[in-house]
């Protein structure tokens, strides 16, 4: 049995609503789950490239043809990574692009610019750091249920930032990683670059679990507001 204390009478949710594609949102999860796996093999090649090289005199341990063999793996990894990342980050902002337009018909008094900015803030160097978390912020924020009457309103994004923070990080950490590796004289240096290129690696895994806990929360959240209106229900089971 269930019943609701909230007696307010509910605005009436537009017409035509348009609802996140489940199979897209689970396209987008998978994408995301071989993204992290492709970044966990990389770690792991490049484990084996940190453990062939002595740490203070910066000489192979192991046989050439060993390291060799674990460079041109490595290579592969980062080859794959490409691949894997590129269809994936189009399939990420198209579900982006939807939830934006969705949650502008649900909360359209919770943006200051258009739907189109879901896409856009992603192509602008620079601001890319920043338009899409807002973009993030808001759709999450245009989800989240209004409190009872005499609650304060405040929406819980952690998983925003969680999110974001990692992604950031990632990015930064994989182009710092690359700049060194490139730049890189000696086998000392080749080290320290992998090493780094490890830690993008870790970061950019958490990054895509994360990613995948945010997509499937927010679209649930945009669900329930669809169906059952902007605010909180009270049930007693």
């Amino acid at each position: 049995m269930s019943g609701s204390s909230d007696l307010r009478p509910r605005p009436l949710l537009p017409r035509a609503v348009p609802r996140s594609s489940r199979p897209l949102l689970v396209a987008v999860s998978a994408g995301l789950a071989v993204v992290a796996l492709t970044d966990l093999f990389a770690v792991f090649v490049g484990a084996r490239i940190y453990a062939l090289i002595d740490e203070d005199e910066g000489f192979v341990t192991g046989p050439q043809q060993e390291l060799d063999a674990a460079y041109s793996l490595y290579q592969t990894a980062g080859n794959v990574q490409v691949q894997v990342y590129l269809p994936c980050a189009i399939l990420f902002i198209t579900w982006f692009f939807l939830m934006r337009r969705s949650a502008g018909l649900l909360a359209p008094d919770r943006f200051r610019k258009g739907a189109g900015w879901a896409i856009g803030g992603w192509l602008i160097p620079l601001a890319n750091f920043w338009i899409p978390y807002r973009v993030a912020v808001d759709m999450w924020g245009a989800a989240t249920p209004l409190p009872d009457d005499g609650e304060p309103y405040r929406a819980s994004i952690w998983p925003v930032n969680l999110w974001w923070g990692l992604f950031v990080s990632s990015t930064l950490f994989d182009r710092y990683a690359e700049s060194r590796y490139a730049n890189a004289e000696g086998i000392a240096e080749i080290r320290t670059a992998v090493m780094q290129y490890m830690a993008a690696d870790l970061l950019g895994a958490a990054a895509a679990a994360a990613a995948v806990y945010f997509a499937v929360r927010l679209t649930a959240m945009q669900r329930l507001r669809a169906t059952e209106g902007p605010y909180r229900t009270s049930r007693v089971l």
